[in-house]
């Protein structure tokens, strides 16, 4: 039964390859919308087997490609999949803007394969091997309108990403040595035998290592390729970097944190305390800088750093609460920033509108995407019934108990003052579209709403944006569970 998990990762790789030759653009789309919702299905109805695991390649007794599903392989999967499906068809549209378009159709589907493997790895080998495949795939999304700029900020995505995924495979070669064995065990598979004696070792190496995945997830001090590669994108696949790939990053700080080296081994210890510091330190630059900003697609950008940086702050508290805070995020924040993305790329490509003061009066040309945009804005400042609302409520009642003392405290106060910022850079693009204010000359605005290929998706994944906040209790108990079996 374990063979069905290659279905979903080889499918769409393989899928994907004739799309680099499909000229007809009808022809393309309905091939693409097959791909990505085939696969969609597929893995909604692989959830629902038990946990289960197969072996691809042994290479030695202790190394192989492997992969298993698992409470947070169902997760990740059925996340991606879905969101992935949505941005597709809104890039059918906006991807004529850009052109190249069976490339980027292509080069977009063989990631959809990358990142189901990447869920569903179980092991640490397969999981960097999936990690840099990551990182290798997506290099063409963002180079696409092979610009100077566009190959200048692909080229600092890739050497950050690079760099970040050595320390990791620095860290895998190192706890090999001081574990049973790298495949993903809730608790994690240290030898405390091997690891008497060396447990400070042991922290400077996971540290390093989480400074190198929390590359791809936008923390400190590795951030800086968000901000750089964001702009130059297309929308589509900014929005998918922010809202889906930068959660790789958080998926493998997951796997080794909770997995491998096991929540019992770092609680208390200096290097949480240090994490914990970094993601605050994060949410509040990120927010600071996205409040600042004046360039649509940088600001959001700015956004991801510091919003993505409260579900790490969530799972460096290494409890229930922080956890299930952080999981919560995961899916809020990939959901509302793929329609905020969206959104900026609508209004650029209907208007040509590219900065923030320029959008005075947007809301009566495009009253369909900016409402997405407004409901959308809500929830990453964490306003009811929005689903912002309840991940930062767990991650702020995690914080603040006995364990973590004055940290928690100022964790708690950070993420209300990022709210407020978020608000800060947020609302006011919702005001002055809405409300120009007087005096502003309404004859000289027409209707620039786009087409549904592009509105659909924006609707939808709006509906889920205020549904989730308004019914959360089926997301809550499944990471519950996820939770009781780590935690």
């Amino acid at each position: 039964m374990g063979v069905l998990l290659l279905i979903p990762i080889l499918f769409p790789l393989l899928a994907g390859i004739p799309v680099f030759r499909l000229r007809d653009r009808k022809i393309r789309r309905v091939y693409v919308s097959v791909v990505v919702v085939v696969n969609a299905l597929l893995v909604y109805g692989l959830a629902f087997l038990p946990d289960v695991g197969v072996s691809v390649w042994t290479i030695t007794e202790n190394l192989s490609i492997t992969f298993y599903m698992d409470g947070m392989a169902r997760f990740f999967s059925c996340l991606i999949a879905s969101v992935w499906a949505l941005v597709a068809f809104y890039a059918f549209e906006y991807i004529q803007h850009e052109g190249a378009e069976e490339r980027f159709c292509g080069f977009y589907t063989m990631t959809l394969g990358i990142l189901i493997g990447l869920s569903y790895s179980g092991n640490l080998m397969t999981l960097y091997m999936l990690y840099e495949m990551m990182t290798l795939i997506t290099v063409p999304l963002v180079i696409h309108s092979r610009t100077r700029e566009a190959i200048m900020a692909g080229l600092k995505y890739l050497g950050y990403s690079t760099f970040g995924a050595g320390m990791g495979l620095f860290g895998f070669f190192f706890l090999s040595r001081y574990s049973t064995g790298i495949t993903f065990t809730p608790g994690g598979v240290l030898d405390m035998g091997l690891v008497a004696g060396h447990e400070n070792t042991i922290l400077v190496v996971y540290f390093l290592m989480m400074l190198g995945f929390g590359c791809k997830a936008g923390m400190l001090p590795l951030h800086a390729w968000l901000p750089t590669a964001h702009p130059v994108a297309p929308a589509p696949a900014s929005a998918v970097l922010s809202g889906i790939i930068t959660k790789g990053g958080v998926l493998a700080i997951i796997r080794v944190s909770y997995y491998i080296v096991g929540p019992d081994f770092l609680r208390g210890t200096w290097v949480q305390y240090t994490l914990l510091i970094l993601a605050i330190a994060t949410v509040f630059m990120g927010s600071m800088l996205a409040y600042k900003e004046k360039l649509l697609k940088k600001r959001m950008a700015y956004s991801t750093v510091s919003q993505v940086s409260y579900v790490l702050f969530g799972l460096f508290l290494f409890t229930p609460e922080g956890l299930m805070g952080a999981l919560l995020q995961v899916v809020f924040h990939a959901v509302a920033k793929n329609i905020l993305f969206l959104s900026v790329g609508s209004i650029i490509f209907m208007t040509h509108k590219t900065y923030a003061h320029e959008l005075r009066g947007i809301g009566k040309q495009m009253p369909i995407v900016m409402w997405c945009f407004t409901l959308s804005s809500l929830s990453l400042v964490g306003i009811p019934p929005t689903s912002g609302f309840f991940s930062k409520w767990f991650l702020a009642t995690g914080a603040i108990t006995p364990e973590f003392g004055a940290l928690g405290y100022v964790g708690a106060a950070v993420l209300l003052v990022s709210a407020l910022l978020t608000a800060g850079y947020l609302l006011p693009l919702v005001r002055d579209a809405f409300f120009p204010g007087e005096g502003f000359d309404y004859s000289k605005l027409e209707k620039k709403e786009p087409r549904p290929w592009m509105t659909v998706p924006l609707i939808i994944m709006t509906v889920f944006v205020v549904g989730l906040g308004m019914f959360p209790n089926g997301l809550t108990a499944a990471i519950d569970s996820i939770s009781s079996a780590i935690l």
